[in-house]
């Protein structure tokens, strides 16, 4: 359907084709207010949902972020892309592939991307009009050096691998962190692009709500624990094949986390980092909405906002993505376009 739409605005006569604003979201399970659950503060999600469409039912090809996002912008399933894991590139199986945004470059577009749009270092320089941009590396990941790896001695010496904290709480403005910054960017690249003739295509990639569970303090504090709400079902499925769900090793890979099962006071505080982090993800993409109005551009623009793959929150006694239930295989779709009802 993203595709459907971003068609529409390819095809449309020159004078009317309109800009493509293309947000991708790393982890973000169908479980925020335009979802269902009121509970979570994302005001812009809903923004969104009520100039266009909601697809409750959107699924991902594989819910692992480098097969799921190869995926999406070739418009191909993972056993074309030869991509089931985090290092391969796509184009090593598919050269000659035209990506979505590399479409809209062909086609007279100007072409920008930021953030993480495909997974991690594995850009394709191919589909932009300039270079793919990321937030400034000196970026920290943690505020408080207490959060650092290394930093918990109890959570490194029971895993050494322990990148640091899975969650903090710090009193810092929204650009400490990568997703802040990246919205100053992406304010940037739209004021830039309002100022050419030829129509724009911005890819912009938020990562939060990914691990670790990173956001600044007041958007923890738009929840009360105590109103959190353990996993409702954490049973596994009756027959379910042990191997039908990983190991949520991604989650254990942080400090203080344990290997086996996640006890309900630690349960409850990492729903709430996460809470806290779609908050703050959702903050950054109010900015850009909020500059796309003051261009005069959101009349122009066809918004498309998508998530790489769901992620459970304890359901089925199991924490992270990479299984094909459906808490990790439902994915967020939004589509905005003018004239859209």
């Amino acid at each position: 359907m993203a595709l459907m739409v971003d068609n529409r605005a390819l095809h449309a006569a020159d004078k009317e084709r309109m800009n493509v604003l293309f947000i991708a979201v790393d982890d973000l399970r169908t479980e925020a207010s335009v979802f269902g659950n009121k509970y979570i503060h994302s005001p812009n999600l809903e923004r969104i949902a009520k100039m266009g469409v909601t697809f409750n039912r959107a699924y991902c090809q594989q819910a692992v972020c480098s097969p799921s996002r190869s995926s999406l912008l070739t418009g191909t399933r993972p056993d074309t892309t030869k991509v089931w894991d985090l290092e391969t590139h796509f184009r090593k199986a598919l050269p000659d592939v035209v990506t979505l945004p590399q479409l809209f470059k062909n086609n007279g577009y100007f072409v920008q991307g930021m953030g993480k749009l495909y997974h991690g270092s594995l850009d394709d320089p191919q589909s932009w009009s300039v270079p793919w941009t990321n937030p400034r590396k000196e970026i920290e990941v943690y505020a408080l050096p207490a959060s650092r790896p290394g930093a918990d001695a109890k959570g490194v010496k029971a895993n050494k691998k322990a990148k640091g904290a899975a969650f903090e709480s710090a009193d810092v403005p929204d650009n400490k962190f990568h997703d802040g910054v990246l919205a100053e960017m992406a304010i940037k690249a739209l004021q830039s692009s309002a100022a050419k003739k030829e129509p724009f295509w911005l890819g912009v990639g938020f990562i939060k709500p990914h691990l670790p569970f990173v956001a600044p303090k007041k958007y923890w504090d738009l929840y009360d624990p105590a109103k959190i709400d353990l996993a409702p079902n954490p049973f596994k499925p009756k027959g379910a094949p042990d191997y039908a769900f990983a190991s949520g090793g991604e989650l254990s890979a942080y400090a203080g986390i344990p290997n086996g099962p996640i006890p309900d006071e630690l349960a409850r505080k990492l729903k709430h980092g996460y809470y806290a982090s779609i908050s703050y993800m959702d903050a950054q993409l109010g900015k850009v909405l909020d500059e796309l109005d003051r261009l005069k551009l959101t009349d122009k623009t066809i918004i498309i906002l998508w998530g790489d793959h769901g992620w459970k929150l304890g359901e089925h006694g199991a924490w992270c993505k990479h299984s094909n239930v459906e808490n990790d295989t439902n994915a967020p779709l939004l589509i905005a376009a003018p004239g859209m009802k």
